[in-house]
């Protein structure tokens, strides 16, 4: 059954082949069975799961179904707010947090008749590229369990590439959702800034967070963001240009689509990585694409320009947590200075600590405009740099990561190297654009991903362009041996 497409699940539910009480048991077995060895879940709800999946099975009984999502089993990452479910982000500071309202995507996806059946660990405030910086600890690779499943959405990567559900909610700051896509052997979706509400969804970056979600292919994420987009009056960034049909174009021949390739993405990159790149842009060669050598320009200040802006923004949205309100409070505090300092040094991580004093500084008065000014122009010489790009091509085709997955705790006392590794993946959020990693082969037993990046508002082009490259191919298909 967990080797089943969505819309493959939702026929047999459809054709009363299988109910979606029996389809929500058959997921919590395996979540029980093997979320011990892969710490993905931090707070199951498998009793809420079991009640939503009754109702929708009320529902097929009087022919009322929602979507083709309805009764179908899916997981939120932890960042989503859930009313009456405890809702952490990874951080002891909010360890005990339970929300009184439910998150815009959570509502659209209940109102889909999605089944939750849990939430979702991640790096504390979607901070890290490996999930190792939890407050929970670290998530496991379903592929080489010594191995980072990336992050800070890892363990909504890893929950379907074990297939514990067959999607998940993930958000995406700087490639937090494509780089653990790509690291688990799945596909991931970041769409353009404001597709998707971010009302609830608790925040690292403003400017930069956006939600998105996880699957097997591109055909099934297509699904899922029918269910998760819409406009949202409640969020100052939800762009009413939605597009609210993703699947409309997941036949189209790719004949005329012209695919650019950034001369500097692949200068250095070093081989079996290249190989593997170079055959996915064959591929799509091979379906009616056209291949363009292309110039980025401004790409190589993303990184700088990056931690700069999201740095900056966390110390800001992050000084909300001072022990007064909610969140973590020290004991016995001596004064009012000592709680607000013993609050948070308690409660929040080394990682996301380091992120606040690099932003505060950034954003002092005497390194404004030497540090967050730069940062901020550069930002926008990127944004232009793939308009340029945009006016010669249709689609850009990058890695998703310089290298495979690394193991657990080799890079957890070096945040540069950390950092470096989010290369391909800043610059779309610094835009603001729209991409998508898909699973493109393996390098020593680990996958690695190909990044399709598109204008504003191209989403139903990039699925496409996957959806044909995955009928040709089976990386995507493939599920790591201990979970098949």
């Amino acid at each position: 059954m967990h080797t089943l497409s969505l819309r493959q699940l939702a026929a047999k539910l459809a054709a009363r082949d299988i109910s979606a009480r029996e389809l929500c048991d058959y997921y919590i077995a395996r979540i029980e069975q093997h979320n011990p060895t892969l710490n993905a879940y931090l707070t199951p709800t498998f009793a809420h799961a079991r009640a939503a999946a009754d109702a929708s099975d009320a529902r097929r009984a009087k022919g009322e179904t929602l979507s083709l999502l309805d009764g179908i089993p899916m997981a939120h990452k932890d960042i989503f707010c859930t009313n009456g479910i405890r809702t952490t982000a990874g951080s002891k500071m909010l360890a005990n947090f339970i929300p009184s309202y439910d998150a815009g995507i959570v509502e659209n996806l209940a109102n889909a008749g999605a089944v939750m059946t849990g939430k979702l660990s991640m790096d504390e405030f979607a901070m890290g590229s490996s999930n190792e910086r939890s407050a929970f600890g670290a998530v496991k690779n379903p592929w080489q369990h010594e191995y980072v499943p990336g992050g800070s959405s890892g363990a909504s990567a890893a929950a379907v590439a074990a297939r514990l559900v067959p999607y998940t909610t993930g958000s995406d700051t700087g490639g937090s959702i494509r780089q653990p896509a790509a690291w688990c052997g799945i596909t991931g979706i970041k769409p353009t800034y404001g597709t998707l509400s971010r009302w609830g969804m608790i925040a690292y970056a403003s400017s930069l967070d956006q939600a998105g979600a996880f699957a097997a292919s591109a055909d099934d994420l297509a699904l899922v963001l029918n269910g998760m987009a819409g406009h949202d009056a409640r969020d100052s960034t939800s762009s009413p240009q939605t597009r609210t049909i993703f699947d409309q174009e997941l036949d189209r021949p790719l004949t005329g689509i012209r695919i650019g390739l950034p001369r500097a993405y692949y200068r250095d990159l070093k081989s079996p990585m290249a190989d593997i790149i170079h055959v996915a842009a064959k591929t799509y060669e091979s379906l009616g694409a056209t291949l363009v050598d292309i110039d980025l320009a401004n790409s190589d200040a993303a990184i700088a320009s990056y931690y700069i802006i999201a740095c900056a923004e966390a110390s800001s949205n992050l000084s909300r947590y001072d022990g007064v309100r909610y969140g973590h409070r020290c004991a016995d505090p001596a004064d009012l200075r000592d709680m607000y300092h013993r609050s948070r040094s308690e409660a929040f991580g080394a990682e996301v600590q380091r992120r606040i004093l690099i932003g505060t500084y950034a954003l002092s008065a005497g390194y404004y405009d030497a540090y967050y000014e730069q940062a901020r122009r550069a930002r926008h010489a990127i944004l232009n740099g793939f308009k340029a790009a945009f006016a010669e091509v249709d689609i850009i085709l990058t890695p998703t990561t310089p290298y495979p997955a690394f193991k657990l705790g080799s890079r957890l006392n070096d945040p540069v190297a950390m950092y470096l590794g989010d290369l391909y993946t800043v610059p779309v959020n610094l835009a603001g654009l729209p991409a998508i990693s898909h699973p493109a082969g393996n390098i020593d037993g680990l996958p690695v991903g190909c990044q399709l990046i598109g204008p504003h508002f191209a989403e139903p082009r990039l699925l496409n362009c996957v959806h044909q490259y995955q009928q040709q191919t089976d990386h995507h298909r493939q599920i790591p041996a201990a979970y098949r």
